[in-house]
């Protein structure tokens, strides 16, 4: 139980692995000292209990400099975590009775629960299912030893009130020792009682909602550094970002039934200024919508009709960004979020979460207008738009010119065509790298003029700029690709390497922004096909079950999950009443087929009454199993009583004989007679033999070897006239 809950606090990141192996060498000496001569006393292991205190005092002064969980929580944990194991090692290595070991179980129960409050995932699980395993073997070994050492010490008492303790001697060692099929059935009973436990316990874990809480501290799983989700973005911060493959969210989607199945991309900020190095946003003015309960809907815009809304349900891990990612357009978001803004840009945030992971539910209106409509929309924009084409003052005059070169060499005539043309040019002539190469006073034309490689931002950044630099509005966007699609969670898994800028165009007659990416596809991340990447998956997997149903469980998801379920129970009938219907089928064509010539009416009687007869021999069946299974349990169980009786009754047959015998000769024991008094008192040596063997046997546990059983034949032998007289003991 110890082991388990030290490892429960590595696993959760609480412990680090040098203090883990010092712990591991300190049960393991522990376990080599428990019996021996070395251990501590009692009064010098209350010494040292007492002594803790002030240690774990200055332990936690130490390391949190006084401040009480609050910027230094994890030292303040730290410090809890040391004296706990503390404890742990002292009572270890003393003498020990029942309530020292019930102290050291208790002991490894805040282990656990100080795990629990560290980590949120579900590698937790693992470790608790074993520490629970291990518990409930635990005390139903403990219970045994106690109850076992109970009945040694009546045993002992009764034979030594007998008068036959000094022939008795029960090692105790063997005694309470457990043989290997009783080990066997105690890790049996273990296991049994834990999938009970478990078994009982799911429901009301899954009746009872549960809220999203934080752990007791920062977790190390926590994102932090997340760059490229601010008001002001250097170009090169989303190219840092994608060098790491840390999963960022998962996102589960449930797309229209009559919408045309194509990539999203996970919305976060955009923004509408470039200075020449970086992209900011100037709009300061934002909606403020409140929550107010677990579920509160923010609604933001609307739509044409509700069958074109896309669903998305994002789980995103722990960071230090506010930025709320959705798939354009966003029209609502649901979740328990204490507030929601929106700014000029169609950006959502909300707080930062750097300590716990955050659910939600996003409603998008993903449909943009026909080519057809967008080739056609040419109107001139408006005053509102006019931010959108804001150049840097000293921009190299040289972009403008490619922009216009590459729109006329393609003849594209609409700011669509425009749009499609500088996309692919770029796509298609420059290549990709995570490598920041492009730099110097003016990196843009760096990267189009000389490098002619960089990553989306540079890919991004030119497009809008060589846009504006025609006269068509655009922005830069800097969120997420769709990310892994996981067959096994039906939920894409999005990485920091999926960190993503693309372009959004807008078209003044429709009113809408349009989503170009000119980065190349080399740019987009490819999944892992082997071994590895199929365990991932499921791991994945396990892990956004116990994000929806553990660590964001509301009563939002359980209606979810009750509906599913009823569904999927709907289902399964339908499927099961197909499946008796076909083989009623089967069985009235077979029928049919054997009685040909049968009359109509006896068929019809037949097939009335063959449903009971089979039910009737199905029930036959069963209760022939049964009976034959119980005759076969009562006779295992009736020949194991005898063979553990056998001694006892073999020492039961023999006393008997004696007692005939010298009942025969005249010598009658008094009620009041012990065994041993009754053979003293005859005078006969025999006597005196044969009572120290039924002693032995009846009251020591032992068995009989074929030479006791031999000696003790020619000793009633004597006592019957039927042998010569014993003239020695041995």
């Amino acid at each position: 139980m110890l082991a388990c809950g030290v490892l429960a606090l590595v696993v959760a990141g609480g412990l680090s692995l040098p203090l883990a192996s010092a712990s591991a060498v300190m049960l393991v000496v522990a376990w080599q000292l428990e019996g021996t001569k070395w251990q501590l006393s009692e009064r010098l292991g209350l010494a040292l209990v007492l002594l803790s205190l002030p240690l774990f005092y200055l332990d936690w002064k130490l390391q949190t400099g006084g401040a009480w969980l609050t910027e230094h929580a994890s030292a303040g944990l730290g410090a809890l975590t040391h004296f706990i194991l503390f404890l742990s090692a002292i009572k270890l290595w003393q003498r020990k009775a029942d309530r020292d070991w019930l102290f050291l179980y208790l002991i490894s129960f805040f282990e656990i629960l100080l795990a629990a409050g560290l980590s949120i995932s579900p590698r937790f699980l693992g470790s608790l299912g074993l520490y629970m395993f291990c518990a409930l073997a635990t005390i139903v070994a403990f219970e045994i030893r106690r109850a076992r050492r109970h009945i040694t010490i009546q045993e002992t008492r009764f034979v030594r009130a007998t008068g036959a303790g000094r022939f008795v001697r029960m090692p105790r060692g063997r005694r309470l020792r457990p043989t290997t099929g009783e080990a066997r059935r105690l890790a049996l009973v273990a296991a049994c009682l834990l999938a009970l436990i478990f078994a009982l316990a799911l429901p009301i874990f899954f009746i009872t909602p549960r809220a999203g809480a934080s752990a007791l501290t920062h977790s190390d799983e926590g994102l932090t550094g997340v760059i490229g989700f601010s008001d002001e973005v250097t170009i090169g911060e989303i190219g840092r970002l994608q060098r790491s493959n840390r999963v960022v969210m998962h996102v589960r989607v449930a797309a229209p039934t009559n919408a045309q199945p194509r990539a999203l991309r996970w919305r976060g900020v955009a923004l509408d200024e470039f200075d020449g190095r970086a992209w900011r946003r100037t709009v300061d003015k934002s909606d403020y919508l409140a929550g107010n309960d677990e579920r509160t809907l923010f609604q933001f815009d609307t739509t044409e009709a509700l069958d074109r809304l896309t669903t998305e349900t994002f789980f995103v891990e722990a960071m230090d960004t506010p930025v709320l990612f959705i798939a354009p357009r966003a029209i609502a978001v649901q979740g328990a979020l204490p507030f929601v803004r929106r700014d000029a840009e169609g950006g959502l945030s909300t707080r930062t979460h750097t300590q716990e992971r955050i659910t939600y539910r996003a409603y998008s209106d993903t449909n943009e207008p026909s080519v057809a409509s967008l080739r056609a929309d040419n109107a001139r924009h408006g005053a509102v738009a006019g931010r959108y084409l804001q150049l840097p003052a000293n921009l190299d005059p040289r972009i403008f010119q490619l922009a216009r070169q590459w729109i006329i060499q393609d003849h594209a005539g609409t700011n669509y065509d425009a749009a499609r043309v500088i996309e692919s040019h770029l796509r298609h002539d420059f290549s990709y790298t995570l490598d920041l190469k492009a730099g110097g006073a003016d990196p843009l034309a760096d990267f189009l003029f000389r490098v002619r490689a960089g990553h989306c931002e540079y890919f991004a950044t030119a497009m809008a700029v060589m846009l504006r630099t025609v006269g068509v509005p655009a922005r830069v966007v800097n969120g997420f690709q769709q990310g892994e699609y996981n067959d096994a969670a039906d939920a894409y898994t999005v990485r920091q390497s999926d960190a993503h800028s693309w372009v959004e165009v807008y078209f003044p007659q429709a009113d809408a922004w349009v989503s170009f990416d000119p980065t190349p596809d080399a740019g987009r991340p490819v999944a892992d096909d082997g071994w590895l990447g199929g365990f991932s998956k499921y791991a994945e997997a396990l892990e956004l079950f116990w994000i929806q149903y553990v660590v964001a469980y509301d009563k939002q998801e359980q209606r979810s999950l009750a509906s599913t379920i009823r569904s999927s129970l709907g289902a399964y009938r339908q499927t099961a009443g197909q499946v008796a219907d076909e083989l009623r089928a089967r069985l009235l064509a077979w029928w049919r087929g054997l009685t040909v010539n049968m009359s109509t009416q006896t068929q019809d009687r037949w097939l009335r009454y063959a449903p009971f007869f089979l039910l009737l021999c199905a029930l036959l069946g069963l209760s022939f199993f049964f009976i034959k299974g119980a005759r076969r349990l009562r006779f295992k169980r009736r020949r194991t009583e005898l063979q553990a009786a056998g001694t006892t009754r073999s020492a039961v047959v023999f006393y008997e004989r004696m007692s005939k015998a010298l009942a025969a000769r005249g010598h009658e024991r008094a009620p009041a007679q012990t065994p041993l008094e009754f053979a003293t008192t005859t005078g006969l040596p025999e006597a005196l033999l044969v009572t120290r063997a039924y002693n032995w046997v009846r009251f020591g546990a032992h068995d009989l070897s074929s030479a006791d059983a031999q000696r003790i034949e020619t000793w009633l032998q004597s006592l019957e006239g039927n042998g010569k007289a014993v003239t020695s003991d041995k």
